[in-house]
């Protein structure tokens, strides 16, 4: 896993969670009780927390150093897309 993986699964995580709550505000709209509504979005908001947990428990691993969080692959090295990864300008 590198870090661009990382950080969309850490987003996915957070918009699970999200639309958790959205899939239950509109449920209860719709279904006829608050417990249906529960039905339908605990699934969702379930799978957001145990991927939050997931990630939180790889981050503490990275941390103490039993299994690193790769650089990303992706070869600019984070310098704003031109090339230049430190972002000095040489004339």
């Amino acid at each position: 896993m590198d870090q661009h993986d990382f950080v969309r699964l850490s987003l996915l995580a957070f918009g699970l969670v999200v639309l958790s709550f959205v899939v239950l505000g509109f449920s209860r709209i719709v279904l006829p009780s608050f417990r249906a509504a529960q039905t339908v979005a605990a699934p969702i908001g379930l799978v957001g927390f145990a991927l939050a947990v997931f990630l939180f428990l790889r981050a503490t691993a990275a941390a103490i150093g039993l299994a690193p969080i790769e650089e990303s692959a992706d070869g600019d090295g984070g310098g704003g897309g031109d090339g230049n990864a430190g972002g000095n300008e040489s004339a």
